[in-house]
């Protein structure tokens, strides 16, 4: 498993959406990147700086928040806690 250094933060992004609130199907070309997922591992922290989120909490993050890492054909993304907008 990965484990962030410092102030970084392993996300699981949420899958993006299929269908609009109408029904109509989504294709891949116009999906948009998620800005939502949960968090699966969190750093330390810095010394002047503690770590405000934890394991498990949703957060809604940048759209090009982020560094894309696949573990296993799953995707993830290493962030720096500054990224995360909110927790939900």
């Amino acid at each position: 498993m990965i484990k962030p250094l410092a102030d970084r933060v392993l996300v699981e992004p949420k899958e993006a959406e299929t269908k609009t609130a109408g029904g109509l199907i989504i294709p891949d070309t116009a999906k948009e990147k998620p800005q939502q997922g949960v968090v699966i591992a969190a750093g330390p922290g810095k010394k002047d700086e503690p770590m405000e989120v934890k394991v498990g909490d949703t957060v809604l993050y940048g759209k090009y928040a982020g560094t894309e890492v696949a573990l296993d054909g799953v995707k993830y993304l290493i962030m720096k806690q500054s990224d995360i907008l909110a927790t939900l």
